[in-house]
């Protein structure tokens, strides 16, 4: 197992169910021997290729150049090209030095995420709206890079099988995936989490998440947009681009239940949710609220709450019960027989991402989360899917759905706006 990785490899049966093809095969036994030794030693140079220009984008640019001396950003994608040009601007006076982007390494279009692959990078950023992910991160590895990864890596059963394939591929071609499920590398939850694993709380008994917040942001819609730029330029709010925001931002939430439970997946879940305040066509077909139980084989439940409401009681945090005590994760703090709150250093998580992706290509001991980044997203997935449906879902059911979200083809016009979903009306495909 990688360095970093914690979660365990998927079984051979799981991995067959999620086979599209023959990828273990011939295409790749070939690229076996591509195992990446350049930059071992550490004094050159590694460059750096960003696709997908908006904030979170930028700010992942920001974090790898702050991640270590020697890395340069040297390309960079986006489907619009004001989104890539305003990035452009605000990178180069952010980084300095380190920003190298001549106007010939930068892209604007469905394909220019390909462009930014083949120009020379060692690494790329993959930071675009999650329904690319899958394509784009099986095109990066394919071509032998290292990847940073936003979460959540896919928003149907589909594309998480694609990932799971691919993450093989990575690992296979010792190539490093790390994920942006950001708190893994946060000092102050490892430790907690840590402590709870070794029995500072006794035997977990359940886990509370609660990611309760505010609404967001939306960019409007212009006369001249096509039905396709506008879902694109709102992404947030389609289920296809998004996965709705369970799957997009309580991600960071299951996953912690995920990680408490040793990266074992949950048996099955239910739940309820819906669309009560952010109602106006504008916000697409996502809900704004939903509530999940999930449950694993020994017993314990997760009792998932996540909100986008304004004017309501806020919480993010994770509440621990345990047999001989509790803790809560983001505060850090353990009362077991014992009472104990880290007080340690806590420098920004989100460059340590990029220190652990850096050092691990020097070194050669190259990181993989790609298995736990896909439990985590099938487990927001099918949370999901039980409160759209409003039926029990099974983690089998989840990882062999045929549910493909993805648009009949990439490109400017109309597309269909899905319906509100109604519980009690439909199944899982």
């Amino acid at each position: 197992m990688s360095e970093h990785e914690t979660s365990p490899r998927p079984s051979r049966r799981q991995f067959l169910q999620t086979s599209t093809g023959a990828l273990v095969g011939g295409s790749l036994a070939a690229s076996l021997g591509m195992a990446r030794s350049v930059h071992a030693a550490g004094s050159d140079i590694l460059k750096v290729g960003l696709i997908g220009c908006g904030g979170r984008g930028n700010g992942a640019a920001v974090n790898a150049m702050n991640a270590e001396d020697n890395v340069r950003l040297t390309a960079m994608a986006d489907v619009f090209p004001d989104r890539l040009a305003d990035a452009r601007k605000v990178l180069q006076g952010q980084l300095q030095g380190k920003y190298t982007v001549d106007d010939d390494h930068a892209f604007h279009g469905f394909d220019a995420y390909k462009k930014v692959i083949d120009s020379g990078v060692d690494v790329v950023l993959l930071c675009e709206p999650p329904h690319f992910r899958p394509a784009h991160l099986r095109a990066a590895i394919e071509a032998g890079k290292h990847v940073f990864c936003e979460k959540p890596v896919a928003v149907d059963a589909t594309g998480v099988r694609s990932v799971l394939e691919t993450t093989e591929m990575a690992r296979q071609k010792d190539l490093s995936i790390v994920s942006g499920l950001c708190w893994r590398y946060d000092y102050g939850v490892k430790e907690t989490i840590k402590r709870i694993q070794d029995g500072a709380i006794g035997d977990i008994t359940g886990i509370q998440e609660n990611y309760l917040t505010g609404t967001l942001w939306h960019r409007g819609r212009q006369p001249e947009w096509s039905e396709m730029e506008y879902q694109m330029r709102n992404w947030y709010y389609f289920t296809w681009l998004s996965g709705d925001h369970i799957v997009e931002q309580h991600i960071h939430s299951l996953d912690k239940a995920l990680w408490l439970m040793g990266d074992k997946t949950p048996a099955s879940c239910f739940g309820l949710g819906g669309r009560q305040v952010r109602t106006d066509p504008k916000f697409g077909h996502i809900y704004d609220h939903f509530a999940v139980c999930y449950e694993w084989p020994n017993g314990v439940r997760t009792f998932s709450y996540t909100r986008q409401m304004a004017g309501c009681y806020g919480d993010v945090d994770d509440y621990v019960f345990g047999s001989k005590g509790q803790a809560k994760i983001l505060k850090n703090e353990v009362n077991g027989a014992e009472k104990w709150r880290f007080t340690g250093e806590k420098p920004s998580m989100y460059d340590l991402e990029h220190k652990a992706l850096f050092a691990g290509i020097r070194s050669g001991k190259h990181i993989n989360n790609g298995t736990y980044m896909c439990y985590s997203t099938l487990m927001a997935i099918m949370g999901r899917e039980a409160c759209y449906t409003g039926q029990n879902i099974t983690w089998e059911q989840a990882l062999e759905s045929k549910q493909d979200l993805s648009p009949k083809a990439y490109e400017w016009g109309n597309i269909e706006t899905p319906q509100v979903a109604m519980p009690g009306t439909g199944k899982l495909a």
